[in-house]
């Protein structure tokens, strides 16, 4: 059986670990998180309930890559976060999204493309993202129902 164990000795930077040892590879490696908000909105040129003024908890999920610093880090989940927070969120969270978005229809199809560019153009001007690239948004408009944007389709037309 295994037990809850107390270390014993925290390891040390410098002393039982190399600064030159934080770095394990060279290899482009990704990662991902995710948010919910929640909106209103209504689609326009549409027959459906959607035609009519609703809402949903929304659920996006970032997937970026890049290689690690010298730490072993590609970007901070805090950092993630914080840009989600300031550059994103605050036209989506609790918005009517017809108004705080650019004139376009509302669709998940459309919003994860925006969405996308957002935060690719939030990575490229945060310092700590260093080479980071975002290759994939994921938007759940219902807990079985999303779009979503890569990478490779956002070059093709």
């Amino acid at each position: 059986m295994y037990g809850f164990r107390i270390v014993d000795k925290l390891q040390k930077i410098d002393v039982d670990i190399q600064r030159d040892q934080l770095k394990y590879h060279n290899k482009r490696v990704l990662v991902s998180k995710e948010f919910t908000f929640d909106s209103a909105h209504h689609l326009h040129d549409y027959e459906g309930k959607c035609k009519n003024l609703h809402g949903h908890t929304y659920k996006v999920i970032f997937g970026i890559s890049g290689f690690v610093d010298h730490r072993g880090l590609l970007i901070d989940f805090g950092d993630i976060k914080e840009i989600w927070k300031n550059d994103i969120e605050i036209y989506l969270d609790h918005r009517y999204l017809n108004e705080t978005l650019p004139p376009m229809n509302t669709t998940a199809e459309n919003m994860v493309v925006w969405i996308f560019e957002k935060m690719q153009e939030s990575l490229t001007k945060y310092e700590s993202a260093g080479d980071a690239r975002v290759e994939f948004v994921r938007l759940y408009e219902t807990p079985t129902s999303y779009a979503e944007a890569r990478r490779e389709w956002m070059t093709v037309e």
